[in-house]
């Protein structure tokens, strides 16, 4: 399976438009090769590299969805979702772009086939997504991308 974006290549710079400094809005994905017999999709984005003085867990989550259409095979640019939300770190369900508060992060878009659909309402969070997934994922992959404020 892969994910991809038109946007920003593997490890390269998000552009502004996507983060806290241009319109906010999640960058156009593109979804191949998913495995026979997945029936749902969940997409996860977050970020490992905040300063433990603002988050003891260092890490902010930035978009849960989940129960995305296994066929789904582009999520449009300011479309956050073709499944259910999930919420994150800032308590929301909706896409919440980069916004570092120190450096260049780096943003981890991770994608996940699963084998059934998750039995959760909207606006749970990814710990309950990552539990309600276990033993149910059949490929993963993920898009790094990376931004600093100017």
């Amino acid at each position: 399976m892969k994910l991809s974006s038109e946007a920003f290549k593997q490890n390269g710079k998000i552009p502004s438009k996507y983060t806290c400094q241009g319109l906010d809005i999640n960058p156009p994905l593109e979804i191949s090769d998913v495995p026979e017999g997945t029936k749902s999709l969940t997409l996860i984005m977050d970020d490992p590299d905040v300063p433990e003085r603002i988050r003891k867990d260092r890490l902010f989550v930035h978009w849960v969805v989940y129960n995305i259409d296994p066929n789904v095979r582009e999520i449009k640019e300011g479309i956050p979702s073709l499944g259910t939300l999930g919420q994150n770190s800032g308590g929301m369900s909706r896409y919440t772009g980069p916004c570092p508060p120190d450096k260049e992060h780096r943003y981890f878009f991770k994608l996940y086939a699963l084998d059934s659909r998750l039995s959760l309402q909207e606006g749970a969070t990814k710990e309950a997504v990552l539990k309600t997934m276990e033993g149910h994922i059949l490929a993963q992959c993920e898009l790094i991308g990376r931004f600093e404020k100017s």
